[in-house]
């Protein structure tokens, strides 16, 4: 891993035009994304051809996300007691027969189910797709804790200082965290000239979202999910804390949870971190992010995120019902959930049902990884997996109501 203190130190030079996904020493710096040198364009016209080819990316380059020591990071015992067995062994079946890799509960301060499925086991590194992108926000309420960012509605040109001056200037923390950034809305098109690809496969990504990604409408004032807005927050904690995204985050939150830690994809060798997607972590340490979350910010005594920033990250943006700050949230009911939310599509996210919990909110990755909080039941439940199998249609609602008509009272 490199030294923390570079990518920071050379986002001060030149006036805030270095990039902080710059490379370490001896490795091609540059000040914009159009001075990135010749070989990063063979890359990314090589990374396209396979992902249109298999419809999937090649994770490579892969940095380590440090966490705590395994051998004190294992879950505890399981205890039964609190909800029904019956309940369990019906998410459990629900699980198996829909391509889980695993399935984990846990209930007022106890794990009540810890089920693997296929090869996967405790330990086995699981891509978690877009849970990724509520850690973000868990990233930034620790960033202020520790007094690097003020707070959630401070621009984001006070740390990507190369929008000073434009358009982008009005984009806040929080705007990016709610997908109310103004930048344009996630589309499917992956021809080589297309936003899309560039600000996923690109070797200089966060540079590409920093100078090239299009800013259609005016920051704050309408709900479009995009994915460049979730990668911009791997940037936006180097340039606040001076420190590695993937450092940052594994010891400054997964340790403090006693959680393991993992992979996460970088654009190049010595670059930045995709911090809007595929991590790869046991599916314990989701667990133990969403207690984090279920207890308020706190592990024990001590606060880890600011007082009040977990209500903060549950309240829904003003357009759109069902996103909070990287989270989902499960009321009110909508049968088929999409990207724009109460707009709802034929290929949202299907509900059979509302949730038998009003204040239920979970984060949602592509595949159906879903971790699913509910503070009123002190609840936490995980499932982590591929893509069920064709023709089955995964049903959102029913492993969270099956554990919650589970719980005894």
């Amino acid at each position: 891993m490199m030294p923390a203190i570079s990518r920071f130190a050379l986002a001060l030079g030149a006036a805030g035009l270095l990039s902080g996904c710059m490379a370490s020493s001896g490795a091609q710096q540059v000040a914009t994304w159009s001075d990135r040198p010749a070989s990063s364009e063979t890359l990314y016209l090589k990374r396209l051809k396979a992902i249109q080819g298999r419809e999937t990316a090649e994770y490579d380059p892969l940095a380590t996300i440090p966490g705590a020591d395994p051998a004190t990071a294992k879950l505890p015992a399981v205890v039964t007691g609190s909800i029904e067995a019956s309940a369990i062994e019906a998410a459990a079946r629900y699980a198996s027969d829909n391509a889980s890799s695993a399935l984990l509960v846990w209930h007022k301060d106890s794990l009540v189910a810890e089920r693997y499925f296929g090869e996967a086991t405790a330990s086995t590194e699981l891509n978690s797709k877009s849970l990724s992108k509520p850690l973000t926000a868990i990233a930034v309420g620790r960033a202020i804790t520790l007094g690097h960012i003020d707070n959630l509605d401070q621009p984001i040109a006070d740390f990507v200082t190369e929008w000073k001056g434009t358009p982008k200037a009005a984009i806040t923390i929080r705007h990016a965290l709610a997908m109310h950034s103004g930048l344009l809305e996630q589309g499917f098109d992956m021809s080589a000239d297309s936003p899309f690809p560039r600000a996923y496969l690109d070797p200089y990504h966060g540079q590409y979202i920093v100078d090239e990604y299009p800013l259609t409408d005016t920051p704050g004032t309408r709900f479009a999910y995009a994915n460049a807005a979730s990668d911009l927050m791997a940037l936006l904690i180097e340039r606040a804390t001076g420190r590695e995204y993937e450092e940052f985050v594994g010891n400054e939150i997964f340790r403090r949870i006693n959680a393991p830690g993992g992979k996460v994809w970088l654009n190049r060798e010595g670059g930045l971190a995709h911090s809007g997607c595929c991590m790869e972590v046991p599916a314990q340490t989701w667990l133990k992010v969403g207690a984090l979350l279920v207890n308020d910010g706190m592990v024990g005594e001590t606060r880890l995120l600011p007082e009040g920033f977990v209500a903060q990250v549950q309240q829904p943006s003003p357009d759109n019902p069902h996103y909070g700050l990287g989270v989902w949230l499960g009321s009110p009911y909508l049968e088929k959930r999409g990207y724009l939310g109460a707009k709802s599509n034929p290929t949202g996210v299907y509900h059979s049902e509302p949730y038998a919990a009003q204040d239920l909110y979970l984060f949602d990755g592509n595949g159906h990884q879903v971790v699913y909080l509910v503070p009123s039941e002190d609840l936490v439940i995980v499932r982590m997996g591929v893509t069920p199998p064709k023709g089955v249609t995964w049903d959102n609602a029913k492993l969270a109501n099956t554990i919650l008509r589970g719980i005894k009272r």
